[in-house]
């Protein structure tokens, strides 16, 4: 991709001299939410930033203090391109275009290069799972983590092995089946993330675990990564490749019964904002969240 046809709202800087560099996801109004032509451009720059020699450490960032609460769910069926005849997209649609999505994950999680993410604020969805598979997340204590999706879409699971791995069964199972989201300072004592800390001190507590990996040699982390990446694929990532974008595309294509909440249906009918609000009605009837 041309670096000069890249979506506006995804930023790359770097600094060679100190070896790190920071990608920025920038759409504020929609608290660093990405579509498509976003993530593209994310791709594309990983895919650059994986062939700098200059570059150890990639700090990935939102703006104005929001980390990212994931994948923008304001129009869902976008993500699978234009539908003039207004019909579910088809379950072979469905599969190409989460394939892309697992794909983008997948590079991100064995990208050569450290990640350190700096979870400010919201790490929702999509964003939640970016920050379980960077190497170094830092994560502020009123940070609001997990995946809501689940209460409007269902479960939509997809990345199973990496919600196992990084959080264990039991925390994996309550937000996936729940739609929960939890706090950073209410998963510290899990060791989940390298560092969590008080809101304030997150992008500084960031930027001095970047710098102090920059300081180690460039080969030695390359093989690093390489090598964790091979015990995560033999212990915990078997069969991951294709089993997580088939069984988020077919998550995704669900019945709903009268009684139960249809987020497109009752979006389509009241708008994004009234259909958020009946979301909350329906499942804030016990909120242990």
């Amino acid at each position: 991709m041309d670096p000069t046809e890249r979506d506006p709202r995804v930023h790359l800087d770097r600094d060679p001299a100190e070896h790190i560099a920071w990608l920025t996801i920038d759409n504020p109004e929609r608290r660093n939410a990405y579509d498509p032509p976003m993530r593209r451009a994310m791709a594309a720059y990983l895919d650059e930033l994986a062939v700098d020699d200059d570059i150890k450490v990639l700090v990935l960032r939102g703006s104005n203090g929001v980390f990212s609460t994931g994948a923008d769910m304001a129009n869902s069926y976008s993500w699978y391109g234009p539908n003039e005849s207004g019909r579910r997209p088809s379950q072979r649609r469905r599969l190409s275009v989460d394939r892309e999505s697992f794909s983008f994950y997948h590079e991100f999680m064995t990208f050569p290069k450290v990640t350190v993410a700096q979870v400010e604020t919201y790490a929702l969805g999509g964003a939640f799972e970016l920050a379980l598979m960077s190497d170094l997340a830092v994560v502020g204590r009123d940070a609001k983590l997990g995946m809501p999706g689940a209460q409007l879409l269902g479960p939509a699971l997809g990345n199973l092995h990496l919600f196992f791995w990084r959080l264990g069964p039991v925390l994996a199972r309550r937000l996936l089946l729940t739609g929960d989201t939890v706090t950073g300072g209410e998963v510290e004592h899990l060791g989940t993330f390298a560092d969590v800390c008080e809101p304030d001190a997150v992008a500084d507590r960031a930027d001095g675990w970047a710098r102090k990996v920059a300081k180690m040699p460039a080969d030695g982390l390359a093989i690093a990564k390489t090598s964790f990446s091979l015990v995560e694929q033999t212990m915990a990532y078997a069969g991951e490749e294709a089993t997580g974008y088939l069984v988020h595309a077919f998550a995704t294509n669900l019945r709903f019964e009268d009684d139960e909440f249809n987020f497109v249906k009752t979006r389509a009918k009241v708008g994004t904002s009234e259909a958020f609000k009946v979301r909350d009605a329906h499942f804030g009837g016990d909120d242990r969240s």
